[in-house]
């Protein structure tokens, strides 16, 4: 089966697939929703972890000696660096989850902007009927993903080894499971189980990679990966349009 995938195009061009997609018309209003929930969200959070921050560093000024004083203007930037990563890392898995019936709205429009053919996937009811199996497929990932993420932090614990390699592995680790995160929507969107899901990606292990390397990458970096999500949706589904779509084609497509 692995040799019906296509492999010809790597994941980095699928994402910028992904950024060229998000602008297009009848796709916009699909990325603004779970977009502008993102911010909303990030920005009142910051909003309460800003004043504990100032609460914070007052108590710091009031224990620190005059000459040491110098510190604050030291430490405040470094410690909104600091909040500003950690907020984006926790809020991109928040939003996994909270997003997750828009994330694979969005899937679905991208493969009819792609292909010009409809899904029959429903109207806003039958998406209400079909939350509990959205929400129950992030479960499944969740499940993936935890019991691995541990075993790959025990790894840090290795002495010498464990602290050379592990940044490495990590990372590795984690282009996977954004690979897996993201690709996960257009499949879903056709019932396409996990585990079949997970064998195609590892069939086309070169592109799925360099996706979710791609992904993980531009993740990092706070602020900018607000966009990431739907850049990842589109980029994802136009890789499920070229590679995996004509294996994996069900009743969910329109006949031609």
């Amino acid at each position: 089966m692995s040799s019906q995938f296509s492999t010809s195009k790597s994941g980095v061009n699928y994402f910028l697939d992904g950024l060229k997609l998000i602008r297009q018309p009848g796709l916009r209003s699909f990325v603004f929703i779970p977009l502008t929930i993102n911010i909303l969200l990030f920005a009142t959070a910051f909003y309460f972890a800003f004043g504990q921050l100032q609460v914070l560093f007052d108590w710091l000024d009031s224990q620190l000696p005059e000459i040491l004083s110098w510190l604050h203007f030291l430490l405040w930037p470094l410690a909104i660096i600091i909040m500003l990563i950690s907020m984006s890392f926790v809020f991109s898995s928040v939003m996994n989850w909270l997003a997750a019936p828009f994330n694979g709205l969005l899937a679905e429009k991208v493969e009819q902007k792609l292909t010009e053919k409809p899904m029959y996937t429903g109207g806003t009811v039958d998406l209400l009927k079909d939350l509990p199996r959205i929400l129950g497929r992030e479960w499944q990932k969740l499940k993936y993903y935890l019991p691995r993420a541990l075993l790959v932090l025990l790894l840090f614990f290795v002495p010498v080894l464990g602290q050379t390699v592990f940044p490495f592995v990590w990372f590795a680790f984690s282009a996977w499971m954004m690979a897996i995160q993201y690709c996960d929507y257009p499949f879903d969107n056709h019932k396409v189980k996990f585990d079949d899901m997970k064998f195609a990606l590892k069939n086309t292990k070169g592109s799925s990679f360099s996706f979710g390397a791609t992904v993980a990458l531009v993740s990092m970096i706070p602020i900018v990966n607000f966009i990431v999500m739907p850049v990842a949706i589109c980029g994802a589904t136009a890789m499920w349009v070229d590679k995996y779509r004509e294996v994996y084609r069900n009743s969910n497509i329109a006949p031609e």
